[in-house]
C-alpha cells in the first residue's frame, strides 16, 4: 500500500522540458571582462585556482554563483522543475575546456514537489587543458553563462563573463585549493574505489540501491542523473548494512519500463558522495531485520526473544492513551460485578481474550496477504487508508461522547458499563476485545516495535506466533483480573468516583481523534485541509447523533434517527469531490485582443514548466473548486501564457505589467483597462477577493 499515492497527480502537472531558447533573448549583464557581475538575486564570476597555466598542463577554473537569501540554482538534474546553469566558452587557440562539474546537491522542497540544487553559494568547476606548443603570454577566456534562479518566482538570467590568465612554463597548481572553487572541488562526487560496489534492483514500486563501501552507513540520499526515474519528492528509506547502506527510492509513476542502467549520485553526507552507475536487475528486495521497517536492534533478535518482547509490549500497550480507557472501564465493570459467580467472570475474560486474538489474526493475515502481493505494509498499515482512518476517528469520537456522559452506550455495543452477568454479555466482551485491538492500532508500545519488525521478516508461522504473543500481552491484564477478582478489592468501593473517572477517560480518546484528524489530512497532501474540514463536519453530525441518544434515551425513534445521522456523517467523510478543471486558451496578442473586445473579465496565467511555484499555485489554488466555480460563475476568459520556451510576445506582455519573471497572474477587470496584477504566491482568498472586485459592475 503506497501512502504517497496522493502525490502522483501533483507530479503529473510538472512537465520536465528543456527550455534552451528561453534565455536567448534575455538582457545580458556583463561585458566579457574579469570580475564579479551582479544580476537579479545573484552575483556571478569566473575564477581560477591560479593566475597561470603551463603549456601541456591543466588548471581548474569555475563559475561561482553567490545567491541572495533563500534563492537557489539547480543541479544537472533539476528535479521536478528547473534548469541547470550552462557555460558557452570562446577560448584562445590551444586551450580546451572540459565539462562543467556539479558539486553535491541538496533537496529543495516546495509544497508537494522537490528540486535538486544549491542555495547561498556554489561553484561549478571546469578543467582547462593547454596544448604543449602553447606560447607563453597573456590569454583571455570568454564565457557566456545562462542560469535559472528561483525562490517563489523563477527568473532566467544571462551574463557575459571573462577571465584573464597567463601561459607560463613555470606555472604550478596550488598546494591547497582555496575559496569557493577550492571547496567545490572537494565536494565533487567521487568514483567508486576498487573495493566498493553498487547494485540496483528495480521493483514494481521502487529502486533498491545497495552501496558497499566497507563501512556501516546510517544516512544517504540518491540523486538520479536522468529525469523521470524516481519520485523526486518521495521518501527515501535508508537501511544500514554491515558494510554499506541500502536506499529504497520510490520509482517514478511515469517510468513504465525499467531502465537498463540507473545513474546518479549517492550522497552520504554534505561532504561525501559517490558517482553510481549500475545495471538494473528486475526483482523485489524484502525488508531486512534492522532496516527502517525493523527498529534498531531487531537484527540481533531470536524468535524466542521476539516472542517475549511482543508479550511484554502487549502488556505495556494497555497503558497507551488509546487503549487504557477500554481496560479501565472493563476493570470498573469487574468492581461492579465482584459478587458474581467466579466461573462466569472467567468466561468473560476468556471471551474478551478471544476477541483480541481473532482481531490480531485477521490483521496479520491481511498484512501478510498485502506483502505477498508486493505491497510494503507493517503494523498500523490500515492507517494508510483514508477510509479506515475516517471510520476509526468517527467511531472513537462516538465512543468518547458516550464516556464523557452525553449518552449511555448499551452493553451489546461496548460491554463496558453494564452487568457482566447478563446473558448477552459474552458477545459484548468479545467485541470489547475487538474494540481494544482497533484502538491499539495507532499505538506502538516500548519493546513492541523491535518484535514486530523481526516478525515481518520471518516465515508465516513465526509471524503469526509473535503477533499472537502480542495479542495475549494486550489481553493479559483483564484476563488476570477476571481469574482473580479478589484483586479488585484493592480499588475503592463502587460510587460516584467511578462515573467521574469514566468521563475522564474520554480525554485521551478525544486526543486520539485529534491525532487521527492530523493523519487523515496528511493522507491527502494539498487537499488535506479541505478533507479534514469535511471530516470535522462529520464529527459534528456524530455529536448531534449522540445528543439525540442522550436527549431521548432508550427510544427506538432516537436510535433510528442517530443511525441515520451517523450514516450521513460517514457519507460526508468519505465523499470524493469531482475534478472541475477548466480549459485555458494559449496566449497570443491576437487572443488577448479578441478577448478584451468581448467585454468580459480576463485571467492570464503566466507560467512555465520549469517554474516550481507556478505548478504549486496551479494545483493548490487555480484548480481548487472554489476558484474554478468563481471563474465559471463570472464567465471569466482564461488565457495561459506558457513561457517554458522563449516567447517575445509573452515577454512584452510581462514587461507591460511591470514583471520580468514567472509566476505572474493578471486580471483584466470587467469594463476597465488597467490590469490587476496579483502576488506571485497565491492563496484562494487572494484570487477570490480579486475576482470579486474585478468582476463587479
Amino acid at each position: 500500500m503506497n501512502i504517497r499515492r496522493h502525490l502522483d497527480w501533483f507530479l503529473a502537472l510538472v512537465c520536465l522540458l528543456a527550455a534552451p531558447s528561453v534565455f536567448g533573448q534575455l538582457k545580458v549583464v556583463g561585458d566579457g571582462g574579469p570580475g564579479p557581475v551582479k544580476a537579479q538575486h545573484l552575483t556571478v564570476e569566473m575564477v581560477s585556482l591560479a593566475p597561470a597555466i603551463a603549456p601541456g598542463g591543466t588548471l581548474d577554473v569555475g563559475l561561482v554563483i553567490t545567491l541572495e537569501d533563500k534563492w537557489h540554482v539547480y543541479w544537472i538534474n533539476a528535479g521536478d522543475s528547473g534548469e541547470p546553469p550552462r557555460i558557452n566558452w570562446t577560448l584562445p587557440h590551444g586551450i580546451t575546456a572540459g565539462k562543467m562539474q556539479f558539486p553535491i546537491p541538496s533537496r529543495l522542497p516546495l509544497g508537494p514537489l522537490m528540486d535538486f540544487g544549491y542555495e547561498d553559494e556554489v561553484a561549478f568547476p571546469v578543467k582547462l587543458t593547454a596544448a604543449k606548443n602553447l606560447k607563453p603570454g597573456p590569454i583571455h577566456l570568454d564565457a557566456k553563462v545562462d542560469w535559472l534562479v528561483c525562490r517563489e518566482v523563477c527568473i532566467p538570467g544571462k551574463a557575459h563573463l571573462g577571465l584573464n590568465l597567463n601561459v607560463d612554463p613555470k606555472a604550478t597548481a596550488p598546494a591547497q585549493p582555496v575559496g569557493a572553487l577550492g571547496e567545490a572541488l572537494g565536494l565533487l562526487p567521487k568514483p567508486l574505489d576498487a573495493d566498493m560496489k553498487a547494485t540496483v534492483t528495480g521493483g514494481k514500486n521502487e529502486f533498491v540501491i545497495d552501496l558497499i563501501t566497507g563501512e556501516r552507513t546510517t544516512d544517504a540520499e540518491f540523486y538520479p542523473y536522468d529525469q523521470q526515474q524516481i519520485e523526486n519528492a518521495g521518501d527515501q528509506e535508508v537501511e544500514p548494512l554491515p558494510d554499506g547502506v541500502r536506499i529504497r527510492v520510490p520509482r517514478s509513476t511515469e517510468l513504465t519500463k525499467l531502465p537498463s542502467k540507473l545513474r546518479g549520485v549517492v550522497k552520504l553526507d554534505d561532504e561525501t558522495a559517490y558517482d553510481v552507475s549500475a545495471p538494473v536487475i528486475a526483482g523485489e528486495v524484502p525488508r531486512r531485520p534492522g532496516s527502517k521497517a525493523t527498529p534498531a536492534g531487531a537484527a540481533d533478535l531470536t524468535a524466542a526473544t521476539a516472542l517475549g518482547l511482543a508479550f511484554l509490549g502487549g502488556i505495556i500497550l494497555n497503558l497507551m492513551p488509546c487503549v487504557f480507557p477500554v481496560l479501565f472501564l472493563k476493570g470498573l465493570a469487574l468492581v461492579q460485578s465482584s459478587n458474581e459467580e467466579r466461573g462466569r467472570l472467567r468466561k468473560h475474560g476468556l471471551v474478551y481474550t478471544l476477541g483480541i486474538l481473532v482481531s490480531f489474526w485477521i490483521i496479520v493475515a491481511a498484512l501478510l496477504a498485502l506483502r505477498a502481493g508486493g505491497s510494503e505494509a507493517g503494523w498500523g498499515f490500515q492507517l494508510q487508508s483514508p477510509v479506515f482512518v475516517a471510520v476509526l476517528a468517527l467511531g472513537l469520537f462516538f465512543f468518547s461522547l458516550s464516556l464523557a456522559g452525553q449518552f449511555e452506550l448499551g452493553l451489546s455495543l461496548t460491554s463496558v458499563g453494564g452487568d457482566l452477568a447478563n446473558k448477552q454479555g459474552y458477545t459484548g466482551s468479545f467485541f470489547t476485545g475487538v474494540l481494544a485491538t482497533i484502538v491499539a492500532t495507532p499505538c506502538t508500545a516500548p519493546l513492541m516495535g523491535a518484535a514486530i519488525g523481526f516478525a515481518l521478516a520471518q516465515p508465516t508461522l513465526i509471524t503469526f506466533a509473535i503477533f499472537t504473543a502480542l495479542a495475549l500481552g494486550l489481553a493479559t491484564p483483564y484476563l488476570v483480573l477476571s481469574f482473580q477478582p479478589a484483586w479488585t478489592r484493592l480499588l475503592p468501593r463502587p460510587g460516584a468516583w467511578m462515573e467521574i473517572l469514566k468521563q475522564l477517560t474520554a480525554i485521551p480518546l478525544f486526543g486520539t481523534v485529534i491525532w487521527l484528524l492530523w493523519v487523515y489530512g496528511h493522507l491527502f497532501g494539498a487537499d488535506g485541509v479541505d478533507r479534514v474540514a469535511w471530516l470535522l463536519v462529520s464529527l459534528l453530525l456524530i455529536a448531534i447523533a449522540g445528543w439525540a441518544l442522550g436527549r431521548w434515551p432508550a427510544r427506538w425513534a432516537s436510535a433510528i434517527s442517530a443511525l441515520l445521522i451517523v450514516a450521513v456523517a460517514l457519507g460526508v467523510a468519505l465523499r470524493h469531490p469531482k475534478d472541475t478543471t477548466l480549459a485555458w486558451q494559449p496566449y497570443s496578442e491576437q487572443t488577448l485582443s479578441q478577448a478584451r473586445s468581448q467585454g468580459k473579465p480576463i485571467f492570464i496565467d503566466f507560467t512555465a514548466a520549469w517554474c516550481l511555484s507556478c505548478q504549486v499555485n496551479e494545483r493548490l489554488v487555480l484548480r481548487s473548486k472554489e476558484v474554478q466555480r468563481e471563474l465559471v460563475d463570472n464567465k471569466v476568459i482564461l488565457i495561459r501564457a506558457d513561457w517554458t520556451k522563449y516567447d517575445s510576445a509573452i515577454t512584452r506582455e510581462l514587461a507591460s505589467v511591470g514583471r520580468s519573471g514567472v509566476p505572474t497572474y493578471v486580471i483584466y477587470p470587467l469594463g476597465k483597462s488597467a490590469p490587476d496584477v496579483l502576488p506571485e504566491l497565491l492563496t484562494k482568498d487572494i484570487v477570490l477577493n480579486a475576482l470579486k472586485k474585478d468582476t463587479s459592475r
